[in-house]
Formats: C-alpha cells, sequence, structure tokens
C-alpha cells in the first residue's frame, strides 16, 4: 500500500554526476529513516546513505565527500546527490524507507524497484 518510486539512474562516464529521487506515495502516516543501497553485480546489497526524520545523515565511508543525501519531509522524497562518479560505483540503487500508515500501526520497511546506474567511459 505504499510506494517507492525511484527515478534518476543511467549511463555516466566517471567523474561526472547523477542525482537520484525517490518518492513514497500510498497510506503515509509518518516516515521514520530513509535512505539508498546499492547491489552490484555478484555482491550483496549494501546501506549507501540514510537521513533520519530529522535530517542526520549517514554515508558509507566510501562515498563520504562525493555523495550527499537529502529529503524533503513535505514531498515525502529522498535524493541523492553523486558527484566524481567511479566506475566501481556502478550498481542498482534501492531506495528504502521505514513507514508508518497509521498511528497505532508499527513501522515497516518498503523498497523501491532499483535503479540502474552504470559509470563507464
Amino acid at each position: 500500500q505504499v510506494q517507492l518510486v525511484e527515478s534518476g539512474g543511467g549511463l555516466v562516464q566517471p567523474g561526472g554526476s547523477l542525482r537520484l529521487s525517490c518518492t513514497a506515495s500510498g497510506r503515509i502516516f509518518s516516515i521514520n529513516g530513509m535512505g539508498w543501497y546499492r547491489q552490484a553485480p555478484g555482491k550483496e546489497r549494501e546501506p549507501v546513505a540514510v537521513v533520519a526524520s530529522g535530517g542526520s545523515t549517514n554515508l558509507a565511508d566510501s562515498v563520504k565527500g562525493r555523495f550527499t543525501i537529502s529529503r524533503d519531509n513535505a514531498k515525502n522524497t529522498v535524493n541523492l546527490q553523486m558527484n566524481s562518479l567511479k566506475p566501481e560505483n556502478t550498481a542498482v540503487y534501492y531506495c528504502n524507507a521505514r513507514v508508518r500508515s497509521a498511528l497505532w500501526e508499527e513501522y515497516v520497511e518498503v523498497w523501491g524497484q532499483g535503479t540502474l546506474v552504470t559509470v563507464s567511459s
């Protein structure tokens, strides 16, 4: 009943930039943490960046200084600005959110369908 829709993936050359966006829709009372994860071919899914409802952020060491995560609580949106991209950043990037559909319900984890980011010359 809650969907996350991602956009912004694609092909970019090394050193380039991309901006991923994710919007949550459906039956939403509140959203706790939102974030981005990625899964490269042959590897497990790993966290890239997360942002709490209050705005505090946490980024993987490998992307600090290059990636920025932000959210717009009014629009239920989370964005990932990726700069100075490297070939090793190639992966499917997934949006994640912990969503509560009503005051009396528990938070549940929701995933987007994923968007492919390819960094190649």
